[in-house]
């Protein structure tokens, strides 16, 4: 035998039928702060610091690498460039 029972309700219905809290004040509070916090650190980012702390020794540091990728795809032969 097999019962089948559907209940037609909302996420908040449904949480206040099992007793659980509210939290929809508390969610909201948290993304206005982190929609506050993320609005001011988009202002703060500048390019020129981006790209410092992604290239530290500046373009020397990609041509190091670049170098580095050609060594290993050619078997570390010098002469072909």
């Amino acid at each position: 035998m097999k019962i089948r029972l559907d209940i037609d309700c909302t996420p908040a219905e449904a949480r206040a039928f099992f007793g659980l809290p509210d939290v929809a004040p508390m969610q909201d509070a948290l993304m206005k702060d982190v929609e506050a916090r993320m609005t001011a650190a988009l202002k703060s980012m500048d390019a020129e610091k981006l790209l410092r702390t992604w290239l530290p020794s500046g373009l020397e540091g990609f041509e190091k690498m670049q170098k580095s990728f050609w060594e290993s795809m050619t078997g570390g032969k010098k002469g072909a460039e």
